[in-house]
């Protein structure tokens, strides 16, 4: 068996310690997990989000009349806010997301990022995924923005030189000989990984598919509205607004889908205790 995620944190571990640059980070606030991802399909193979964004300004959803243009109904007034999620004694403030088996099979070979690593080998643009969304952590918190020519901030968090940056720690996290077991499962795609291993577990939440996402709490005092302006509540939330270590859950991935996967369920740290990802118990998180 391999912890695909618990491999990713340890790897991650060893990239903020080795490239300047991304030495501000603190691991332990990072929790990496797994979706379920087709290599058939298009997506991402990996995602950044971002848990410590403050509540977003009060607003609400309105419907207008198509041919007048004339305000027919609204929503009650929300705020938008990031859940918690607190393991080990402390709150997690990013979640890293990777697209099982997609980004395993990740390659070089007729990407856009080919350009940036000429003569490299296929399995290092799994490496700079990783560096990509490690780079997306801002040092003041939030996601990382990029700032154009003229100083100002751009709101596009992928600007040609974030991609040139990013393949820049890539090239010097590999020069600073690194441990090769650090990143050695990088080189095998999923198949290749199943024949090594046999099963391929990742950490996910008990929500599977769902995992931890900002949602809308209804404001406790509702602002007055003109008298007969029909008002439309908002739904329940499906989801938790506050997740723990007893949220986590291992499942095994396969080629076409995933299952639960039968490991004994870890053991809740003592108050106070901090998670490692050394433990024997790993759960791709660094509390």
């Amino acid at each position: 068996m391999i912890d695909y995620t618990g491999r990713i944190a340890r790897l991650m571990d060893e990239i903020v310690a080795r490239v300047p640059a991304l030495s501000f980070i603190d691991t332990r606030e990072i929790l990496v997990f797994a979706r379920f991802g087709r290599t058939s399909r298009q997506g991402a193979f990996a995602t950044c989000h971002c848990l410590n964004e403050p509540p977003g300004d009060p607003e609400h959803y309105s419907w207008r009349d198509r041919r007048t243009g004339r305000l027919v109904r609204r929503s009650e007034w929300f705020v938008t806010r990031s859940p918690a999620v607190c393991l080990g004694g402390g709150r997690v403030q990013y979640l890293i997301s990777f697209a099982l088996p997609r980004f395993c099979n990740q390659t070089l070979l007729g990407s856009d990022k080919a350009a940036l690593y000429p003569g490299a080998a296929g399995w290092v643009a799994k490496l700079d995924t990783i560096v990509h969304e490690l780079y997306h952590i801002g040092p003041e918190r939030g996601i990382r923005r990029m700032a154009r020519a003229d100083g100002t901030v751009s709101e596009r968090s992928h600007a040609p030189a974030f991609f040139e940056e990013v393949a820049g720690m890539v090239r010097l996290f590999l020069s600073s000989r690194p441990d090769p077991d650090s990143y050695e499962f990088l080189r095998h795609d999923f198949r290749e990984l199943a024949a090594r291993h046999g099963e391929i577990v990742g950490t996910t939440f008990r929500t599977f598919p769902s995992f931890p996402q900002r949602y809308l709490e209804r404001l406790a005092i509702q602002p007055d509205e003109p008298a007969g302006m029909p008002i439309v509540a908002l739904r329940g939330r499906r989801q938790p607004v506050s997740y723990a270590e007893q949220d986590l859950r291992r499942r095994q991935f396969l080629a076409r889908s995933s299952r639960a996967w039968p490991a004994q369920a870890p053991a809740r740290p003592a108050p106070g205790a901090r998670r490692s990802i050394r433990e024997p118990i790993q759960l791709s998180c660094l509390w």
